[in-house]
């Protein structure tokens, strides 16, 4: 595959599923773990996306042993019955939980089930999920939760989570985004001390454009007016296909340990590299209180090591 240069270790005999893998770093990590030999499970809400993503790979990786699963993350039932055909097939080495809404709308939507859209996309339909695979994983698995720099960039309103008090669509994507941090710090605290053989990563991919991005039909098809304007940021900005590398180290490198929290070397772009989390987002009384509300809200018990 000639997007990305850099080779993983052999991946055979192991099984993924990326969430939201249709598209962006969601679709190049995938690629990446489907060039290198694993078995890797796509899922987005899309069919159609899915199918342009499944052909992308199989163009330059014939033998590519891949599926598809159509699982939208802002609906819970559709989350349920995504979860249960995975929950039919062997288990997983690992998950990626990238899928989610950058763009939030302009006024707040609420999902199906009656919460703030954003976060029931980014967030919630992970929380689920996971609380359905964790006991399933393999030993030894990995699950990468996917954060971002706007974590830094905003509070954490622990009391207003669902934003009911004021609504701004940067204050939902960022909001999402801590917490997206702050259930995968959590879910390590507790697979620890169950002394669960899995371990939880987050990793942000830094600024990562699609007009720094190799074209791949049906996937990442910029404008040239697009290409121009992420080139003048040239500086600091990356393609998603170098963003990718970061979600790539934390599930599969060696030196890599569960409760880190890894992203590009220069912060917006460059090689994985170890960082420092953001106080919010590790705080275990944070942690525990978002894990409470993640309960109510979705009507979800996830109890590791159970």
């Amino acid at each position: 595959m000639n997007w990305y240069p850099p080779p993983l270790p052999s991946q055979a005999g192991r099984r993924f599923l990326v969430t939201g893998a249709s598209a962006g770093v969601g679709f190049f990590t995938a690629a990446r773990l489907a060039g290198a030999g694993a078995h890797v499970v796509l899922s987005s809400r899309s069919p159609e996306r899915l199918a342009a993503a499944v052909a992308a790979i199989r163009g330059a990786r014939p033998a590519a042993s891949v599926e598809t699963l159509v699982m939208d993350q802002s609906s819970l039932d559709s989350v349920r019955a995504g979860a249960d055909q995975l929950l039919a097939a062997p288990p997983l080495d690992g998950v990626v939980a990238n899928a989610g809404m950058v763009h939030a709308p302009r006024t707040r939507l609420e999902s199906v089930d009656g919460n703030e859209l954003v976060l029931a996309t980014n967030v919630l339909g992970h929380f689920v999920l996971l609380a359905r695979l964790v006991p399933r994983l393999t030993a030894g698995a990995r699950i990468v939760s996917l954060g971002s720099l706007s974590s830094r960039l905003s509070t954490f309103l622990v009391d207003d989570l669902q934003l009911a008090r004021g609504y701004d669509s940067w204050r939902a994507y960022a909001q999402s985004k801590i917490a997206a941090q702050v259930l995968g710090f959590e879910l390590d605290r507790r697979l620890r001390s169950a002394d669960a053989p899995v371990a939880s990563i987050v990793a942000h991919p830094g600024y990562s454009v699609s007009g720094r991005t190799p074209r791949v039909p049906g996937v990442n098809e910029p404008t040239s007016g697009k290409r121009f304007t992420d080139a003048l940021q040239a500086a600091w900005a990356q393609g998603k296909h170098r963003g990718a590398e970061v979600p790539l180290h934390a599930l599969t490198a060696i030196d890599v340990e569960g409760g880190e929290f890894w992203g590009p070397e220069w912060s917006t772009k460059g090689a994985p590299a170890l960082q420092t989390p953001t106080r919010t987002s590790t705080d275990p009384d944070v942690g525990a209180k978002f894990w409470a509300f993640a309960e109510a809200v979705t009507g979800e018990t996830f109890s590791v090591g159970a």
